[in-house]
């Protein structure tokens, strides 16, 4: 069900986009601007620019995820695996996503106080981060779960809040 819903998320975004007018170098992820991976294409990855995209990253989600000790995401479909995009995909998760409470936090925080749309990179990027919170919320107990459930919900609540812009702003522009 939950899976249903972030595909809806994504499919919906990507539908019905719009680039903000203003704040256009604003910088939730930082650390995709200096990615640890050789290639100069590599420099600020995004997954989705195409519907096609969309669905693939579903896939992998859907094919399961696993999350190492050392908290290192990998696509547990070793065919998907091999792709492109799941490459891509390995550097988002591992390279740029906060992974911290404390990252997250503050992505949070900043999110909160932007005034217009996401950018669809942005956008990606706080879903995957969704999905990772989701995961360390499922893996915690006690108080760590309480405070991973926050963190979720609030991500949760900007994209909703993102997406409620988009579908207003919808007719009059196309996300690029």
């Amino acid at each position: 069900m939950h899976r249903k819903i972030l595909f809806l998320l994504l499919l919906y975004y990507n539908a019905h986009g719009i680039v903000p007018s203003r704040w256009n170098r604003a910088m939730f992820f930082p650390s995709a601007q200096r990615v640890k991976r050789s290639s100069a294409a590599l420099l600020n990855p995004v997954l989705q620019k195409s519907q096609d995209d969309v669905d693939l990253l579903f896939e992998f989600l859907l094919g399961e995820l696993e999350i190492s000790d050392d908290l290192k995401i990998t696509v547990k479909d070793e065919e998907l695996a091999s792709t492109r995009k799941a490459m891509m995909f390995d550097i988002l998760c591992n390279d740029v996503i906060p992974k911290n409470i404390t990252e997250i936090r503050r992505l949070s925080s900043r999110l909160s106080g932007y005034p217009g749309m996401l950018k669809k990179e942005d956008f990606e990027r706080t879903v995957l981060t969704m999905v990772y919170t989701a995961y360390r919320t499922a893996q915690s107990q006690g108080h760590q779960k309480d405070t991973w459930a926050e963190s979720f919900v609030n991500l949760y609540k900007l994209l909703m809040h993102d997406l409620k812009l988009s579908s207003s702003q919808a007719p009059t522009s196309q996300r690029t």
